[in-house]
């Protein structure tokens, strides 16, 4: 596929790193501000905005399939979508970073003024971001949690203890629930897909992947996740910080928001209908402690600034070490240097944002549902062509690292075992690694 790309922006160069080795790419951006790093990459280059028509016709964009904008500014990535439209009918996709022109223009009132010229797809990272950290917290100890198939399949994941039953183990030897499966293990921060022989170490993050009551059953005998998330104190009061207190609300979690500008505090109090609003900054250890925030079920850092967000969580850690902490951070490098001083749950943003992305660039038949440790790894949506042949999964020549965790027929869900016999139309989720997606694509198609 050729691809426009317009932003030389640290959001770009992961977009652009992750697709160039599948595609064709082209950035347009002013080439004088343009960063090193993008010239280790298999790109082409053309000076200017992607607002310009000439600029958009020396990148050949009536050849281009896809147009993506990502730079810094909201306005110009619009107003970019919104030419490259009048030059041909391409799809094209926007990211924004403000509530204000998310609601605009993803707004169903939209639907009634459709135009040719329309933006196709509008991401927001924030609104991603908010939705990986509400899911999170309604599994208590889970460091991720995705839904499938309308939420009647699941994955999560968990780091093993020092405590836990399943440390120092062979997989084969773990009693799980029916319909639960393995299907990633995480050390010292390289992924890969076990075997029964392999033995589950203290601090693995172990992926799971199995029907909604059989994960379920999981979070509650061996993970010993019975009790429910009762309150959530946010520090940041930012729009992940708004919309995840809309959210916690709903489900009737008592929040309190740490927020240092008093503007934005006002408008968190006008604006949430719960919530108690604390003005004040979440790096006041004597705050923290005056607030209990040690007894908070959950502690949220969600500021804009990651060295922030990681004071934050040390000091809630230093109250309260076994409290839980989620804290976001810019991409998944920075999560792992977190994690590696203790923090026990990182998001970010950008990774949020390249699984909605990269679902839009894939073929119709192939969503990635989910990417895991910063993308090493992922899982795919595939629907097995009609043309094929009855196969048992354990007859299946995987030359790759992959494995079946869902297997959908109809209404019907199965957990996949060896003798699983998979059928023509049937919709299979893969676990797989991201380097060897595109040969699992293959051997479905």
């Amino acid at each position: 596929m050729n691809i426009l790309l317009y932003g030389a922006t640290e959001l770009g160069y992961m977009l652009a790193k992750r697709l160039y080795l599948e595609h064709s790419v082209t950035l347009i951006d002013d080439l004088k501000r343009m960063p090193d790093k993008f010239n280790n990459l298999d790109l082409s280059f053309v000076g200017g905005s992607g607002a310009d028509i000439d600029a958009l016709e020396q990148a050949d964009v009536k050849k281009c399939e896809l147009f993506i904008a990502c730079s810094g500014l909201d306005e110009a990535n619009i107003v970019a979508c919104w030419t490259v439209k009048k030059i041909v009918d391409i799809e094209t996709i926007c990211f924004i970073r403000t509530m204000e022109l998310y609601r605009n223009l993803a707004s169903p009132k939209q639907d009634r003024y459709l135009t040719r010229y329309d933006i196709n797809t509008i991401i927001w990272p924030e609104q991603l971001l908010t939705q990986d950290i509400f899911r999170i917290i309604s599994v208590p100890e889970a460091i991720d949690v995705e839904y499938f198939a309308e939420g009647r399949a699941k994955l999560f994941e968990y780091r093993i203890k020092e405590d836990s039953v399943l440390c120092d183990h062979r997989v084969m030897d773990c009693s799980f629930p029916p319909d639960v499966l393995i299907v990633g293990i995480t050390r010292e921060n390289q992924l890969f897909i076990p075997n029964g022989s392999t033995i589950i170490l203290e601090d693995d993050k172990i992926i799971f992947m199995g029907t909604n009551s059989a994960l379920d059953s999981l979070a509650a005998t061996i993970f010993q996740s019975t009790e429910v998330t009762k309150t959530a104190v946010l520090i940041g009061g930012g729009s992940v910080g708004f919309m995840l207190a809309q959210k916690l609300e709903q489900t009737g979690i008592r929040v309190k928001i740490i927020e240092h500008d008093q503007a934005r505090c006002e408008f968190l109090a006008d604006n949430l209908k719960k919530s108690l609003i604390l003005h004040g900054d979440g790096t006041d250890l004597e705050l923290l402690e005056g607030e209990s925030v040690d007894n908070a079920d959950v502690v949220v850092c969600i500021t804009n600034n990651d060295e922030k967000n990681l004071l934050c969580s040390l000091l809630v850690k230093q109250l309260a070490p076994t409290r839980r902490i989620i804290t976001r951070v810019k991409d998944a490098r920075t999560g792992q240097l977190f994690e590696k001083v203790g923090i026990d749950v990182t998001v970010s943003p950008r990774d949020s944002a390249l699984k909605e992305l990269l679902n839009r660039v894939q073929a119709r038949n192939v969503d990635i549902l989910a990417l895991v440790e910063g993308g090493q790894g992922e899982v795919l949506r595939l629907t097995l062509p009609e043309n094929f042949p009855e196969t048992k999964v354990i007859d299946l020549k995987f030359e790759v690292q992959a494995i079946i965790g869902i297997v959908k027929r109809g209404r019907s869900l199965l957990i996949p075992t060896g003798n699983t016999v998979l059928q023509a139309g049937d919709q299979i989720k893969v676990f797989t690694m991201a380097d060897d997606a595109e040969i699992v694509k293959m051997l479905f198609s």
